[in-house]
């Protein structure tokens, strides 16, 4: 008879990052929303996210204020 393990072998464990990527992307939404609205609005969107006065496109800027954000988190 065979002994059987305590753990099920196809058991998942829960990743770290898991948490962090929900945060990401829910701020990347949120970020990517003012970002449109406010070129939209033909206002400098630039302004109103952290850390992102010296990205060239809006992709990168909201990536980075996300980034600046989360920095601040822990």
């Amino acid at each position: 008879m065979a002994i059987e393990s305590a753990v099920h072998p196809t058991a998942r464990h829960e990743s770290p990052l898991k948490g962090f990527q929900g945060i990401f992307v829910v701020m990347f939404v949120v970020f990517g929303v003012v970002a449109l609205a406010s070129l939209l609005c033909a206002q400098n969107w630039r302004t109103f996210l952290p850390g992102a006065e010296g990205a060239r496109s809006m992709l990168d800027g909201v990536k980075s204020a996300v980034y600046t954000v989360i920095s601040q988190l822990n």
